[in-house]
């Protein structure tokens, strides 16, 4: 427990309740220090962060790359408006454009910078819109998909439980079954303005799209003259072990979509997003004055970004390497556990009966930060530099963990 006069965590629990809205239900921890993929408590409890902020602080706490970033810039310039640039949003924008595809963007491609991924969606919500005009009305996306919760963005979000206390939302989306070719092609047509998709569902559980479907994807929307956009708002930026999941062969297969989303990792931990329209149309999906933002490009968050894609760069082998003997590890850990899914260091562990809340509890009884993503399934998503030896901990303690949730003996 705390001592003298420092609130521990039930004060400012309370606290919290009385002056934030509830739209969170209540927190699990009051968190007050982060070093690596360590987290410490109010209460002076201690953590291995599996979750890293929902798959966002790609560097953990405290990285001295992001830290000396943000300080350096934030004491030289600290926000201009868009009215002007800056040679840090400059500089992300030309690094985007160079990792979004194998070899850089299409001649043409262009990049609008946000403060988050529901922005980012935002976005290509608009430029669908505006490619597709009054010719092409329908959009289409999967059903599973989670994009935001502003109101565009929660048009394409599947879940009727976020949907429909909002209706009616500004297009009638039309959802898909998840990775079902025969559906998809029945669906694409000339009134397609686009579909819209994650190449890993990380909401819905991190289901990674089946070979051949983006594949597919791109053919039919080629065809019809749709556009083809990948959220890769929690798969990209190095976490599937590519800097983007659609680079992966089994998932993407060399596939070069029109728009791509990004955000989460991008920052390190400081609210970045980003739009990557590629191809020599890109420039036409939104002109002057048809988009804004105030904090987009902001000189911190770019110096931010452009830190952590130095650092994350030279991680991606590491997070292959891990990916892979991690899932491998946590398959065979425990009877309960039916499957191990997802790509690099975005996974989730699927157990035999709807125990993820309460495994999550429990974990996090034990030190362990996890998330229920599923009423059957935890979803991990570390910082990427998470050592071999930081996850064999996780997986020497969970079987325990399981045992406590499933009344074994």
């Amino acid at each position: 427990m705390s001592t003298g006069t420092t609130p521990d965590q039930a004060t400012w629990t309370q606290r919290y309740g009385d002056a934030l809205m509830n739209t969170f239900g209540a927190p699990k921890r009051v968190l007050v220090r982060g070093e690596g993929a360590v987290l410490w408590d109010a209460d002076g409890g201690r953590y291995l962060d599996l979750l890293a902020g929902i798959a966002v602080n790609a560097l953990g706490h405290a990285h001295p790359a992001v830290v000396a970033a943000v300080s350096e810039q934030v004491a030289t310039l600290g926000h201009v408006s868009n009215f002007f640039t800056t040679p840090q949003q400059v500089r992300l924008a030309e690094r985007l454009l160079a990792l979004v595809e194998p070899g850089g963007a299409p001649a043409g491609s262009r990049v609008f910078l946000a403060s988050s991924g529901t922005e980012a969606n935002e976005a290509a919500f608009k430029m669908v819109r505006r490619h597709g005009g009054r010719q092409r009305p329908r959009i289409l996306a999967l059903e599973g998909a989670f994009h935001g919760r502003t109101m565009g963005a929660l048009a394409l979000t599947h879940k009727a439980a976020y949907r429909e206390p909002f209706a009616p939302l500004p297009a009638e989306v039309e959802f898909l079954p998840f990775g079902d070719v025969a559906a998809l092609e029945r669906a694409v047509g000339p009134d397609v303005a686009a579909l819209v998709v994650e190449p890993v569902q990380g909401e819905a559980g991190v289901r990674p799209l089946p070979p051949g479907y983006l594949g597919r994807a791109r053919e039919l929307t080629q065809e019809s003259g749709a556009l083809l956009v990948l959220d890769e708002v929690q798969s990209g930026m190095g976490r599937t072990g590519a800097w983007m999941a659609h680079h992966l062969e089994h998932v993407g297969g060399g596939v070069v979509p029109d728009v791509v989303t990004l955000a989460k990792g991008l920052g390190g931990g400081f609210p970045v997003g980003a739009v990557v329209a590629l191809g020599e149309h890109a420039g036409a999906l939104l002109g002057p004055g048809e988009h804004g933002t105030t904090f987009g490009g902001n000189p911190v968050a770019a110096a931010a970004a452009l830190a952590t894609i130095d650092v994350v760069e030279g991680l991606l082998p590491h997070v292959r390497e891990l990916g892979r003997t991690w899932r491998e590890d946590l398959a065979a850990a425990h009877p309960a556990i039916t499957e191990v899914r997802g790509e690099g260091l975005l996974l989730a562990v699927r157990l035999s009966s709807p125990v993820a809340a309460a495994l999550a509890a429990e974990l996090m009884d034990r030190g362990f930060v996890v998330n229920p993503v599923a009423p059957d399934a935890v979803r991990l998503a570390p910082p990427l530099l998470l050592t071999h030896e930081q996850a064999a901990s996780f997986t020497a303690e969970l079987p325990a963990a399981v045992d406590a949730c499933t009344g074994a003996p």
